[in-house]
């Protein structure tokens, strides 16, 4: 599914939220203020880009609701110490809204968006009772894979440990993709990226210009890789492998190119000699290569020659 795009005012009109706890209150609380309070943190851009983001999700301001996904980024800005995503993630779970209700869960975020002096948060403390004794997994550190788990695999790739996993869908999918990976020469961090940005996981996703499933296939690249049903997990998996792999071989594993042709074609990366410069495109490279975290990857010469262009985009790019 090709990028959602959409514009939030981060220091907008004040925001009403009820909660639906044992005595019904209602806040109103200025954005503005609190947001601007909330960013002493390492990397405040990036903070308030998930945290605006999350929001967009949770209340489908441009783009559909999807809570889990508003739930993820949350929790990605939580960890980096935003207060504003504690504190949503807490009035989240205290109303069910898109989750089981979890007032421990609940607790555990608004203490910690208490302690940077976060007043609703303090406020919403007394309707939720005590904390859970563990520490939700979506903040926990990320913990390095083990030596066994980085040497598994016949393609040398671990799979993917940090990755926190909430739904069913999700669970299913990093599974799918930790075993069939692999097989494909493809390092699971990889696949999963795309699943990630083309379909969030969803395996009924169906775009606009007709990409289906998982990873997204277009009818052509269906057909061009033998996936007779795209909204079968296990064969859409497949073909996005077979598809990530032949793209490997032909930008000889140059991750930015291999992110932009998945998103815009091949073929239209060879017409600009590099990333088109189409903002959803540029968007999408630049979530696939954080999320996967490196620049290069292996390739199987073997699989097709490379890109007539790549000489000339690699002038241009200068290596």
């Amino acid at each position: 599914m090709r990028a959602h795009r959409f514009k939030l005012n981060e220091t907008g009109a004040l925001r009403r939220r009820l909660f639906a706890g044992p005595a019904a209150l209602c806040l109103l609380f200025a954005t503005a203020a609190s947001a601007q309070s909330q960013v002493d943190v390492a990397d405040p851009l990036n903070v308030v880009a998930l945290r605006t983001e999350a929001r967009a999700y949770e209340h489908g301001e441009g783009v559909p609701k999807n809570p889990t996904r508003a739930i993820e980024l949350y929790c990605e800005a939580a960890r980096l110490g935003d207060a504003e995503a504690q504190f949503s993630l807490g009035w989240i779970y205290a109303n069910g809204r898109g989750v089981a209700r979890d007032d421990g869960l609940a607790s555990v975020f608004f203490q910690l968006a208490a302690r940077q002096g976060h007043e609703h948060a303090v406020k919403m403390q007394r309707f939720v009772g005590d904390a859970a004794l563990e520490t939700p997994a979506c903040l926990r550190e990320k913990q390095p894979p083990s030596t066994e788990t980085a040497q598994a695999g016949s393609s040398g790739f671990g799979a993917v440990q940090e990755f926190v996993a909430v739904t069913l869908s999700q669970k299913k999918a990093l599974e799918l993709v930790n075993r069939l990976a692999p097989e494909f020469g493809i390092n699971p961090r990889l696949a999963l990226a795309v699943i990630r940005a083309e379909s969030n996981f969803d395996i009924a996703a169906r775009s606009e210009k007709n990409a289906q499933g998982l990873m997204q296939l277009i009818p052509e690249t269906s057909a061009r890789f033998n996936v007779a049903k795209p909204f079968d997990p296990v064969q859409n998996v497949r073909g996005g492998l077979a598809y990530l792999r032949w793209l490997l071989a032909y930008f000889q594993g140059n991750v930015t190119l291999v992110a932009a042709a998945y998103n815009a074609g091949e073929g239209t990366v060879n017409r600009y000699r590099g990333i088109p410069p189409f903002a959803e495109t540029r968007a999408y490279v630049k979530r696939i290569v954080e999320f996967f975290g490196k620049s290069e990857h292996p390739y199987d010469a073997g699989v097709t020659g490379p890109s007539p262009e790549l000489n000339r985009i690699r002038s241009q790019r200068g290596s």
